[in-house]
């Protein structure tokens, strides 16, 4: 990790609040520019990676991302476990208001070890490339029994720059109600912390399950970096 500390001014308070309310969390200038210039240079890296994803051929829209291998790179690796503590209060309070029985431990490497266990063994860190035309269809990263219930994307690109179009979008469907869509605006830098699948919502007759998908718009011009860190592993 850099000089840069990106736990450093991050208001945990504020956070949980943000995902309560919204579902997700803006956390500006979360990556200094040096980092993400250095994560996009890694792109083609091979030995860095585990997989190659042609969307096109799959149905999730048009671009390419590739999953990075274990052993994680160290910002990643460091990111991935510095985290996960503090989203854990968060997880398993949103599981008990949904009537969820699944609980998280309070450290990342054990429940890394249950998801290794239960045969989720495949890294699913990622870094994502759009060129003009490419977009990402709304989806869900669920890559097994066992999936944490929050995620982050950070842009590694600056808009208006190095691409237009391209934005971060979330949408939010709500039992006998049409979907709510929510664009999240990024910088280079930025993160967007959020909920992989779906979260709870105190209703007039108590807490229901809201459903949450997340996509990136069509890019209209020059190319889009983003980064993807999912705290559960794949079969």
């Amino acid at each position: 990790m850099t000089a840069h500390d990106p736990m450093r001014a991050l208001n945990w308070a504020a956070i949980g609040d943000a995902l309560d309310t919204d579902g997700h969390a803006l956390l500006p200038g979360f990556l200094d520019a040096g980092d993400c210039a250095a994560l996009i240079a890694g792109y083609g890296d091979e030995t860095r990676y585990r997989s190659r994803v042609v969307m096109e051929r799959h149905g999730f829209g048009k671009g390419e991302y590739k999953y990075f291998s274990y052993p994680l790179p160290p910002l990643i690796a460091d990111l991935r476990t510095s985290l996960y503590p503090h989203l854990v209060p968060i997880a398993n309070r949103w599981h008990a208001a949904m009537g969820l029985a699944e609980r998280y431990p309070a450290n990342h490497a054990d429940f890394i070890a249950a998801c290794h266990k239960a045969g989720q063994e495949r890294p699913t860190p990622l870094i994502l490339r759009y060129k003009a035309g490419d977009y990402n269809c709304l989806h869900q990263d669920l890559y097994g029994a066992l999936a944490f219930p929050l995620q982050i994307a950070i842009l590694l690109s600056s808009p208006g720059a190095d691409f237009d179009g391209g934005a971060f979008v979330l949408t939010e469907q709500r039992p006998r109600q049409q979907s709510r869509p929510m664009v999240v605006p990024l910088q280079r830098g930025d993160a967007v912390l959020f909920a992989v699948h779906h979260r709870p919502v105190a209703g007039t007759r108590g807490t229901y399950r809201v459903n949450l998908r997340h996509g990136v718009s069509r890019v209209t011009r020059g190319e889009r970096y983003t980064m993807g860190i999912i705290f559960h592993d794949a079969t």
